[in-house]
């Protein structure tokens, strides 16, 4: 009597994983955020030798201080990719919530209710593209456009002129520099960015609520069958998009001195755009926090080196766009090799 042949039921990922090192997929994993890192050093070091006096304290300071409203965008944006999702109401969010503080402001009401209440702004409209995507299963795109023509609607309604912010402790998020030492100082603002990028990274990968996250981006339907909360993470990542959204909105309104509804316009994209250079996987499942704070500074850094060249400045967006492309085809190539 033969016997009954064996069937090998282990997924051809498990016993992958099992051939290969639990140091060699770590590092598989973190390996688009070297890639964007040596970028990111690779761009300082040219542009110390071609400029001279780029590579300074006071330099990286101001590349933090002029981009604090982007790492926190970037940072709400990748819970949404790693997901699966996108969100494309931040930037309109951006608009409604500092044109919403600024008239709130104007109108006499203390600081400390209308703070909160710009923040809460973001939260609600990220809260609705949340319900839109998993209750009434609409996809994440329409959904989150949506938003973004409500939040801009909104922000048309409350003004269509811009309206300047004079209140003390807005512009003190801004103006005040605490110095560090060396030329190298810091305001609020970058506190409050550096605070959520800290607060995110430790979430996403030290909690149960971040391993969901990664989870239902790798494959949604594993996620449900091991008993994960798949509707109650997905809705709350976009509120988290949108609380961000809210918070870059008062960044970005105490940055300019005022609220105008039509600030914010493509910002979602500069805001997907660090993401993916950071080495977040846009079908979602793979990325890291720390990755997107990277790709926020390679962008930055662009902008910067392109200013010191002295270019127009619509060509500017035009380098600035193809130099982008070139970084994220590049990582691409380099990531995709070791992968196989």
């Amino acid at each position: 009597m033969t016997a009954a042949p064996v069937i090998d039921t282990v997924p051809p990922r498990a016993r992958f994983q099992r051939r290969v090192p639990r140091w060699k997929l770590r590092l598989s994993a973190w390996l688009p955020v070297l890639t964007t890192s040596v970028i990111l050093l690779s761009m300082f070091i040219a542009g110390q030798t071609i400029f001279g006096n780029f590579f300074t304290s006071r330099l990286i300071s101001s590349l933090f201080l002029d981009n604090a409203y982007l790492i926190v965008l970037a940072v709400g944006m990748t819970y949404v990719i790693l997901t699966g999702g996108i969100d494309l109401s931040v930037g309109a969010v951006v608009a409604f919530s500092g044109i919403f503080g600024a008239e709130l402001l104007q109108t006499g009401w203390p600081a400390i209710i209308v703070i909160p209440a710009i923040v809460l702004s973001g939260s609600v409209i990220g809260a609705l593209v949340g319900v839109l995507v998993q209750i009434f299963e609409i996809q994440a795109f329409i959904a989150s456009l949506a938003a973004m023509f409500l939040a801009r609607g909104l922000a048309y309604v409350v003004s269509l002129q811009s309206i300047p912010i004079t209140d003390p402790a807005v512009i003190w998020l801004e103006r005040t520099r605490f110095q560090i030492g060396g030329g190298w100082f810091v305001t609020p603002t970058v506190i409050i960015a550096l605070v959520t990028v800290l607060v995110s990274v430790w979430i996403l990968q030290y909690t149960r609520f971040g391993r969901s996250v990664y989870a239902i981006g790798g494959n949604e339907q594993s996620a449900r069958l091991m008993g994960l909360q798949v509707a109650k993470t997905r809705i709350a990542v976009y509120i988290i998009s949108g609380t961000c959204a809210g918070i870059a909105g008062l960044i970005f309104a105490a940055y300019t001195g005022s609220g105008y509804s039509l600030t914010g316009i493509g910002m979602e994209l500069d805001a997907i755009a660090a993401v993916v250079i950071g080495g977040t996987i846009l079908t979602g499942g793979s990325g890291y926090i720390i990755g997107s704070l990277f790709g926020v500074m390679v962008y930055g850094l662009i902008e910067i080196s392109i200013t010191y060249i002295g270019v127009d400045s619509w060509w500017t967006k035009i380098v600035v766009g193809g130099l982008l492309l070139v970084f994220v085809v590049l990582q691409r190539v380099l990531v995709a090799r070791p992968k196989r």
